[in-house]
């Protein structure tokens, strides 16, 4: 068995190269590379920005003139007939958005760019506002109902704006299904091997990576994603209702803790990022484009806006107006970056290690380990050490875990693009029930395999490359919707508003 699992590794070692071209073009081109700040920035990058930048001076900075607005928004929390509330919508489409990557991208980009790069993924995500705010009006505005749910998303407004061709629907479904199967082992193999690190942590005796507990968790993880699987997007949602809450509310209380610990490392962190922000440390040998491309990167891809990733999760909503859940949608960037990245950073910054004599030590370790490792330095010697490692621990499994859940369910609503047959989309659920499987039972073998999992950033960088025209494409029902949004003349929201000239469902709603 160990031997296939290599050799599945070794069929995917050409994506790791293919996926490394695609997200660092052109500066993988000298003459690019050699232009001072700009060399330092993908086309990918270059894009999410130009996008964000973009959709914040057309809107009139409408993620932060309509902030208090979201707020209210959210505290709707009543379903419809038809679709789930705004609440609902917002803690579906977190679930995706606060995944592993608020712990692992965070570490990562602190890691390679020092302090400042958290800077730099506040200012990314302040222009992301807007750009999940945009996609999100476009997931609204052409979404379909299906029985009591509404589906949608990238492959369904990407169908409409390339002119209602059936081809182009299914090859944005399918290039989202991929994307996301290609992501699931990655998710499953976190969530077991988090279990078993709480197991360790709870029980003070090492777990065996094959074990019988280890067995056990793997098989109810197996059951779990079956029940979510063909549960329906009401099921999820009554998941992730819960699941949310409780890792959002216990991180931010565990690092809390740990800055009243540490409040004399405060003036220290500010100090640290927004110095780092412009002039790195030396001891990373950095200049000033290798922390603005840490920093942009890594916020870009920890709050996802832009790539139409999580947009099926804003199509689901029971809106009274398309731009109330792009607002909703916008505060989800807030929360993933500017409250978890931010309170992970925290951790990693105050800690020291980074920049302390032991720091090669530190690089050595996984990027788990390493941001565990910063915050046990910020409670040395302390009867708390162990009881907030496994509360991390149990934090980092919850978003893989809601990471999970929101893949396997958006790939059934991207599904619905191509087919509604019942066969089909349970072939989709049962697809992503045995690529679950599959990453778990790695995470048993003990096995990463790394060139699989690095297809998922390929999968990313083709999404970002096919969503931001689509975003552009769309622009201008995005700006109209606003106009009339802002408006308020009580005139209802229909196609003729947006000058659509399509019948859309906000055409037949009473």
């Amino acid at each position: 068995m160990e031997q296939l699992f290599f050799q599945v590794n070794h069929i995917f070692s050409f994506v790791i190269p293919v996926s490394d071209f695609f997200w660092d073009f052109p500066t993988n081109m000298a003459w690019y590379k050699s232009i001072p700040i700009l060399g330092n920035f993908s086309l990918a990058v270059l894009l999410l920005l130009g996008c964000g930048f973009f959709f914040t001076m057309r809107t009139g900075f409408m993620q932060a003139t309509h902030f208090r607005k979201s707020l209210l928004i959210l505290a709707n929390v009543k379903s419809g007939e038809t679709g789930i509330s705004p609440l609902a919508a917002f803690l579906l489409s977190s679930a995706m958005r606060v995944g592993p990557g608020n712990i692992l991208g965070v570490t990562g980009a602190i890691s390679v760019g020092g302090p400042g790069a958290l800077f730099w993924m506040w200012f990314s995500a302040a222009l992301g506002m807007a750009t999940a705010y945009s996609e999100a009006v476009l997931a609204q505005i052409f979404k379909e109902s299906k029985g009591n749910e509404f589906i949608g998303g990238l492959p369904f407004y990407g169908y409409r704006l390339l002119g209602s061709r059936t081809c182009a629907g299914v090859m944005l479904s399918a290039m989202y299904i991929i994307y996301a199967m290609c992501c699931i082992p990655a998710q499953g193999f976190n969530v077991v091997t988090s279990i078993n690190q709480m197991a360790s942590l709870a029980t003070g005796t090492e777990i065996a990576t094959i074990s019988t507990t280890s067995c056990i968790i793997a098989a109810a993880m197996v059951l779990f994603t079956i029940w979510i699987s063909f549960g329906g997007i009401r099921t999820v949602t009554h998941v992730t209702n819960g699941m949310v809450p409780v890792m959002a509310i216990v991180y931010v209380l565990v690092v809390l803790l740990l800055i009243a610990l540490n409040l004399n490392e405060l003036p220290y962190f500010f100090v640290a990022v927004f110095t780092g922000a412009f002039s790195p440390d030396a001891v990373f040998g950095a200049i000033f484009g290798t922390v603005l491309i840490q920093g942009v990167k890594r916020g870009l891809m920890s709050n996802e806006a832009g790539q139409g990733t999580i947009t099926m999760a804003a199509a689901c909503a029971d809106a009274r107006h398309p731009c109330e859940q792009g607002l909703v949608q916008a505060v989800g960037v807030f929360l993933d970056t500017f409250i978890i990245c931010t309170l992970t950073g925290f951790i990693v910054v105050m800690s020291h290690l980074w920049s302390t004599p032991a720091v090669t030590a530190w690089f050595g370790l996984g990027k788990l380990p390493r941001f565990l490792a910063s915050a046990a330095a910020l409670t040395p010697d302390s009867p708390l050490t162990a009881p907030i490692a496994f509360l991390l621990t149990f934090c980092f499994c919850l978003f893989a875990l809601t990471c999970l859940i929101g893949m396997v369910s958006f790939s059934e609503i991207a599904a619905n693009r191509i087919s509604r047959s019942p066969r089909f989309i349970n072939s989709i659920r049962l697809l992503g029930v045995l690529i679950t499987a599959f990453g778990i039972t790695c995470s048993l073998a003990g096995i990463d395999l790394g060139n699989l999992w690095s297809i998922s950033d390929l999968g990313n960088i083709l999404i970002v490359f096919t969503n931001v025209p689509l975003l552009l494409i769309g622009a201008k029902y995005v700006l109209r919707a606003t106009r009339h949004y802002k408006a308020k003349d009580g005139t209802p929201f229909t196609s003729a508003v947006i000058g659509f000239k399509e019948p859309l469902w906000w055409d037949t709603k009473k």
